[in-house]
């Protein structure tokens, strides 16, 4: 129930429709995100939309409150744990759907409902567990929840099992939140359950691209014991908009604005759907971006601790702030929504500044933009690492909400990824993953891509084991 992890099941359900269209795609979630989703369905789509039942009221949330987006942080973990109640109405769901004579071929479910496997397990269909934030990003979740090494060693710097050795991740690249967890609190007891039932699941399915994230696949395969991994990102669309919203003021004034601009010289800030600096460090990197005097598009929400779609206060910026971005052109501050892919793919765009989330990051390499990072929660402390390390595409600003930032830091890393050799190396190491992207999303005939070999091989072995299950192969049913 997040729009992270919404928008690429739904692009993965588009992808299925498009290369095996006798195929039939239904996607199930609760009413408020599946009316989200309408919108984005073309005509006579082979993808189709359930709600299941659910009231936020009855678990201790604000009405209405179905996806992350509309609730503040310390909110989150209890919508997390409100997952478990829609068991009984999916299982319901499936044997009726077995009763009028469609069972599914196979279910398709976010990490988060692992308890999808036992109803899999029970009506024989197969299964396979869709990762949200990537191999890397996954493998650091899996082994920190299977293991906690960082509470087996007083060092600052600790291995995590199944990466390298090489690789050592010190504890100011965990959230409070990690730091804090002994692996018994109500959250990490999900978490862990969750991981356990993973490890009985058919498949994973991660949006990801093997040449891209060689390091986070190689940790997932290992953390994965015997589960096959199939890499079939990026689950975005390489051409184009997230959401197909072509029309509208926001959408007019971010292009034209972008239009004016001079190539590679805009710095565009967004820190995902669910999570923010906090108010002084908003503060903070306001007063930097006025001083760095480069251009920017800022997709700006009331600051950590306050909901996303909450009221914007004035007080939350310097002075008249937005007053003077607006009268020098400066910048532009987008308050509601922003054409992401859009701004990403313009010519005009120079660097991403980001919380290393899993869709920002596919996103932005996808148009070979290199990023700033300010990495925020959960794997985005580790990803940011390896992007800095691993890929170069990446310098850090500052880590979570807890920082102290200078307005001085601010204008510095811009000045180094805008102006500097630096920011030159990782534009052509960005470049360099946005042609491996396109190139695993390619299908010329005898030659595919890596990532559609393995949605291919996905389809064939759940194919294989239908039949062989079943004794019959007919037009099939996947549910998401």
């Amino acid at each position: 129930m997040a729009q992270g992890h919404l928008i690429p099941i739904f692009h993965l359900a588009k992808l299925i429709e498009q290369r095996y269209p006798d195929h039939t795609i239904t996607i199930v979630n609760t009413p408020l995100n599946i009316q989200k989703l309408q919108s984005s369905l073309p005509p006579n789509s082979n993808i189709h939309l359930i709600d299941l039942p659910f009231s936020s009221s009855n678990h201790g949330l604000p009405p209405n409150s179905e996806n992350t987006g509309s609730l503040p942080a310390h909110q989150l973990p209890l919508l997390l744990l409100t997952t478990e109640s829609f068991e009984p109405h999916f299982n319901l769901l499936i044997s009726n759907m077995i009763k009028n004579g469609h069972r599914p071929v196979c279910i398709i479910a976010d990490i988060f409902y692992g308890w999808t496997i036992n109803i899999a397990k029970t009506h024989n269909i197969f299964h396979a567990t869709y990762m949200p934030t990537g191999a890397l990003g996954t493998a650091f979740f899996f082994s920190m929840w299977k293991h906690l090494p960082h509470k087996k060693t007083d060092s600052m710097e600790f291995n995590l099992p199944g990466f390298p050795p090489s690789f050592r991740l010190h504890r100011n690249r965990l959230s409070r939140f990690w730091r804090s967890s002994d692996g018994t609190d109500a959250v990490a007891m999900f978490y862990r359950k969750n991981i356990e039932l993973s490890s009985i699941s058919d498949a994973f399915l991660c949006n990801t691209v093997e040449e891209v994230e060689t390091l986070g696949l190689q940790a997932l395969r290992c953390n994965a014991r015997d589960v096959p991994v199939y890499p079939v990102g990026p689950l975005v669309p390489l051409e184009g908009l997230i959401t197909g919203k072509r029309l509208g003021e926001e959408f007019e004034a971010c292009v034209q604005w972008l239009d004016s601009r001079s190539p590679c010289s805009v710095i565009y800030i967004c820190f995902g759907s669910e999570s923010n600096i906090s108010a002084s460090q908003m503060m903070a990197l306001a007063k930097g971006l006025e001083a760095s005097g480069k251009p920017f598009i800022w997709v700006i929400k009331p600051p950590f601790g306050f909901a996303m779609k909450g009221e914007f206060r004035d007080e939350w910026l310097p002075e008249g702030f937005e007053e003077r971005m607006r009268a020098s052109g400066q910048g532009l501050l987008v308050k509601t929504w922003a054409p992401q892919l859009e701004i990403l793919g313009h010519k005009s765009t120079g660097v991403f500044v980001n919380h290393c989330g899993c869709n920002s990051l596919l996103e932005s390499l996808s148009r070979g933009v290199p990023i700033i990072s300010w990495p925020l929660a959960y794997d985005q402390f580790c990803v940011s690492k390896v992007m800095v390390e691993e890929l170069g595409v990446c310098v850090e600003l500052a880590k979570g909400v807890e920082d102290e930032v200078e307005c001085a830091e601010v204008e510095r890393v811009i000045g180094l990824v805008l102006d500097g050799e630096k920011g030159e190396e990782m534009k052509r190491k960005a470049l360099k993953c946005m042609e491996m992207m396109r190139e695993a999303m390619k299908d010329n005939g005898d030659v595919k891509g890596s990532s559609l070999t393995a949605l291919d091989e996905f389809i064939k072995c759940v194919s294989v084991s239908r039949c062989s299950t079943r004794g019959i192969c007919s037009k099939s049913t996947l549910s998401i």
